[in-house]
């Protein structure tokens, strides 16, 4: 089974912000730029339309030997046979979600609290998503941030594999990096570059600064 263990950057499509390019176009960059770990992640969409992209996604990312997750909807997961399904703490249980999506399907649920990662722990998710850790416009239904605190409580104390997301740019992942994040989720600091490519080396040279 695959993880996210050994991925450097969590990209995650956002087609809103991607300068009127769709999300085949830049998740073709994104493989081009050696992402290994890729989120579909799209609210507005039909099913249909979600289907049809993540049928040519999964395609492209199979191809590449890239890590395809799906966000919220396990039936699409498994109608494109994903490699994992990533939720939230409003959907379906875990239990639920291991018991539609199957065993060997990777599985990672949003925290935002201790709380929250001890029950995602406990209750058998494959990772976790730790944040926002810093204020985020990306997601409309967001939480208020949570800080490096909790990042720092996560990768000091929980032994599950976890993300780090929201909020981070180029800037400030160098900080994100340092308090033990070793994946790291990014949706417009890369979807919303010109360059993807480019923007992925200045990005990974802002990480070596830890």
């Amino acid at each position: 089974m695959r993880s996210i263990a050994g991925a450097d950057i969590y990209g995650i499509t956002g087609e809103e912000h991607s300068r009127g390019r769709d999300n085949i176009t830049v998740v073709k960059a994104m493989i081009d730029a050696g992402i290994t770990l890729i989120q579909y992640r799209e609210k507005e969409k039909t099913m249909l339309e979600r289907y049809r992209q993540c049928e040519i996604l999964r395609r492209l990312t199979q191809d590449a030997g890239v890590t395809f997750i799906v966000n919220d909807h396990v039936d699409l997961a498994l109608a494109v046979e994903a490699d994992g399904l990533h939720v939230g703490q409003d959907d379906l249980p875990i239990p639920v979600v291991r018991k539609l999506a199957g065993p060997s399907m990777i599985i990672g649920l949003s925290t935002h609290s201790p709380a929250q990662a001890a029950a995602a722990v406990e209750a058998g998710a494959d990772y976790i998503g730790v944040g926002p850790i810093f204020t985020t416009q990306t997601k409309k239904d967001v939480c208020d941030a949570v800080g490096l605190t909790y990042l720092d409580h996560v990768a000091q104390r929980e032994d599950i594999s976890f993300v780090a997301i929201g909020g981070i740019k180029e800037h400030n992942i160098a900080e994100v990096r340092a308090h033990g994040a070793e994946t790291i989720a990014l949706v417009t600091e890369i979807v919303g570059a010109e360059n993807i490519s480019k923007r992925v080396k200045a990005i990974r040279k802002a990480m070596e600064r830890n």
